[in-house]
């Protein structure tokens, strides 16, 4: 064998080779992140909510939705999260409300309740990133102040309404993939039982006694590397 042939066997051999080896390996290795099994971050945006059950309709109380959520990836496009969350919820009067009967006008209301809140959603990832989940909360109360004005004449007594410890919500949303480890969330939840106990039978300018918390949350999240 001439030696140009020698050459040109042994690199048709090599080429062969390296071929096969590249074969072998996930192409993902080269262009991609290697996928991990966990990775979190921290969010944090706005509750627009209300109170289903007063007397005032509309998302007219806002308040701050912040804390940290960590992904655990279950399958090729599917993965599980939990978060911890710092949530203002509550409901706010945006103009004056006559009672049932008409006896009085309600002029100013406000509900506010500050929860600590653990979320627990399944997510489906499309391949941009991008995701859209459900799932369920569990909040605890940490503390809540009810203040209103009325015309009858009859100060009100909120204290002796309390709301309950613990709230329990199903949760819908989504997050829109903007930018490396940016994410825009947009996610609607709405309480699975009243958040008052039903031995409490509110007065006229609360409301009915079963109330539910109604809320549209709009955060930014930062996912780490």
């Amino acid at each position: 064998m001439s030696k140009i042939s020698y050459f040109a066997a042994l690199a048709l051999s090599l080429l062969l080779i390296t071929a096969q080896t590249a074969g072998a390996q996930n192409p993902s290795d080269y262009y991609e992140e290697v996928p991990r099994t966990f990775f979190g971050g921290l969010v944090a945006g706005a509750n627009f909510t209300q109170v289903d059950g007063d007397r005032f309709a509309g998302y007219h109380k806002i308040g701050l939705n912040a804390g940290a959520i960590m992904y655990a990836n279950l399958a090729p496009h599917l993965a599980g999260s939990i978060e911890i969350l710092f949530s203002q919820k509550g409901s706010r009067a945006h103009k004056a409300q006559e009672s049932a009967g008409k006896a009085f006008v309600i002029t100013k209301y406000n509900i506010n309740l500050n929860y600590a809140e653990v979320p627990i959603m399944l997510n489906y990832f499309d391949r941009r990133k991008s995701n859209i989940g459900a799932g369920f909360s569990v909040a605890r109360l940490i503390n809540s102040t009810e203040t209103g004005e009325q015309t009858s004449g009859i100060k009100p007594e909120f204290d002796k309404y309390p709301f309950r410890k613990m709230d329990y919500n199903f949760i819908v949303g989504g997050n829109l993939h903007c930018w490396k480890g940016i994410y825009f969330n947009a996610r609607f939840q709405y309480s699975l039982r009243s958040i008052r106990d039903k031995q409490y039978q509110v007065p006229e300018y609360s409301g009915r006694s079963e109330q539910f918390s109604n809320m549209w949350t709009v955060r930014v999240m930062y996912l780490f590397n």
